[in-house]
């Protein structure tokens, strides 16, 4: 538990405390809502939390410009949903969205099935007014869409933390697209899906959104609400085209054609938003119904390259078998993004211990195959100690230089993102807890 918590109303407040802490030599944390996967809003025991309930406005939004202002303890999707209104939409889209906040999207650059097409967090941010570690207000970035110098929004963007707390933040939006397909490619295995992916980018095709579900996640799923995935399926692609309705009707012929030839059982495309809708209901509930197969699970974040998916998921099988753990896989197909998420129950011996191995194993494999350790849910306190697989220690100490840089004594979030020799084995998720979060 913190030292204390503190809910600001304003940049005001934020700034205030923070000066206060500063002068004390006391830690402070942010946090958002709390969704992280990484650990990174968990805040030491002699440390302050700031927490942003209270600062959860939308203040403006710009249908000329395309930007919205918000506050950091904005919903994803309240913003989302909200500017529709106006024809807009943003675009970054975690699982999580009905719960995760902007300010925490920004702390860990979060990203989401529709980052394939539209890039992470970090590619939605205009600029944003940040208080830095002794109280100091400054404003990152721009109002206009391009800035001279050097990127310090985008620097700032995926620090964790650990660079200062931003207050207000100016986000990009982008037009409701005028047409939008969703298919749905089944599968006799999890290797021909794979080939399909590797296809349809072939085709030069660039989607909206690629996801592949297992055989196992496509049975938790169908447990609790039925997407329309069939439970005989080896695995299946949900893939969306967006854009202006003739271009979506000319490659709609070639994603079809990509699925066939590799060898789907059954190509299909929704016939209205509902069936849309119900399709991406399925995908997102995904983690929470995952409770009806086991009562925890461990969720790894890793990336390779398109071409080695095969590869990786081979490995996860082998991994599976070694230590008799149920590794179940949903994830991000198109830009590599595999979540390996464990299932077991927390309460048998040594299970959590061999869980936290093969995380281990699975991270090390994604680094061998020219991958990295996390795509979208941060390093945190998860990953910190792996970080050696991808960086030297050069490279390492220039990142330190650049936090230096934001906060010299080192007091926003420490301990997270670089190894310190200290082991962290996180809580296992109570996945029963979580089924209806996200339905």
């Amino acid at each position: 538990m913190p030292r204390a918590v503190v809910l600001p109303a304003n940049t005001g407040e934020v700034s205030q405390v923070m000066a206060l802490a500063y002068e004390a030599g006391i830690t402070v944390v942010g946090r958002g809502s709390g969704t992280g996967l990484s650990g990174g809003a968990i805040t030491p025991p002699d440390g302050l939390q700031i927490a942003f309930p209270r600062m959860n406005r939308i203040l403006e939004v710009d249908t000329t410009n395309r930007t919205a202002l918000v506050e950091p303890g904005v919903i994803n999707l309240d913003l989302d949903n909200h500017v529709r209104q106006f024809g807009m939409r943003y675009a970054p889209d975690p699982s999580s969205q009905r719960a995760c906040s902007l300010g925490g999207n920004i702390a860990e650059n979060a990203g989401g099935p529709h980052c394939l097409a539209y890039g992470a967090t970090t590619n939605h941010v205009v600029g944003m007014e940040v208080v830095l570690e002794d109280g100091e207000v400054v404003y990152l970035g721009s109002q206009a869409r391009e800035a001279a110098g050097y990127d310090l929004r985008g620097a700032f963007v995926g620090s964790e933390g650990t660079f200062g707390i931003a207050t207000k933040i100016l986000v990009r939006l982008l037009p409701a697209p005028e047409s939008v397909r969703t298919f749905l490619g089944i599968f006799p295995d999890i290797d021909s899906a794979c080939t399909a992916v590797s296809a349809v980018i072939g085709y030069g095709i660039v989607p909206a959104a690629l996801e592949m579900i297992d055989a196992l996640s496509i049975r938790a799923v169908q447990n609790v609400t039925d997407a329309g995935y069939p439970n005989d399926a080896g695995a299946v692609l949900l893939i969306e085209l967006e854009g202006l309705r003739e271009e979506v009707e000319e490659v709609t012929q070639d994603v079809e054609s990509a699925l066939w030839d590799t060898g789907a059982a059954d190509v299909r495309i929704a016939e209205d938003d509902a069936e849309r809708e119900r399709l991406w209901v399925g995908r997102k509930t995904a983690f929470g119904a995952f409770g009806t197969i086991a009562p925890n699970y461990y969720l790894v974040d890793g990336v390779v390259p398109r071409t080695r998916l095969t590869q990786m998921l081979r490995k996860v099988n082998e991994v599976s078998e070694r230590y008799g753990i149920t590794i179940a896989n949903v994830f991000h197909a198109g830009d590599g993004n595999l979540h390996p998420c464990m299932l077991f129950d927390a309460r048998e011996p040594g299970v959590m211990d061999s869980a936290m191995a093969a995380a281990a194993e699975l991270m090390e494999e994604c680094a061998a195959l020219g991958g990295t350790l996390s795509g979208e849910h941060g390093i945190g306190l998860e990953k910190k100690e792996f970080m050696p697989l991808v960086y030297a220690n050069d490279d390492m100490v220039a990142m330190q230089r650049v936090r230096e840089a934001f906060a010299p004594q080192n007091r926003l979030n420490p301990g997270k993102i670089f190894p310190d020799g200290s082991y962290y084995r996180p809580a296992p998720h109570p996945a029963a807890h979580t089924a209806g979060l996200y339905a």
